[in-house]
């Protein structure tokens, strides 16, 4: 489950569907990756095909799924909820 947004936007775009602070071509793929995040038990379940999903380096420990281009959901883990969800472009 996803508990918690670094992302304003994108955590208004989870909650409320408001796409108004995300761009819009990145909006269908950050919702398919948004809802399997939601459904994940662990960091582990995202790792599905085209979605690149890797551990970043340094600590805290967080993981990455590409979402298109330089974009990039970005999250940490505690038990069995994401973390400080986050939309970056980290490269």
């Amino acid at each position: 489950m996803i508990r918690s947004f670094r992302h304003r936007a994108l955590g208004a775009f989870w909650n409320t569907g408001d796409r108004s602070g995300l761009r819009a071509d990145l909006t269908v793929r950050l919702e398919l990756r948004l809802s399997r995040l939601h459904q994940a038990l662990r960091p582990e379940d995202m790792n599905l095909p085209g979605f690149n999903f890797h551990r970043l380096r340094g600590r805290p420990i967080r993981y990455t799924v590409h979402v298109n281009g330089p974009w990039c959901l970005t999250f940490a883990w505690d038990g069995e909820d994401a973390v400080r969800v986050d939309l970056e472009q980290y490269h």
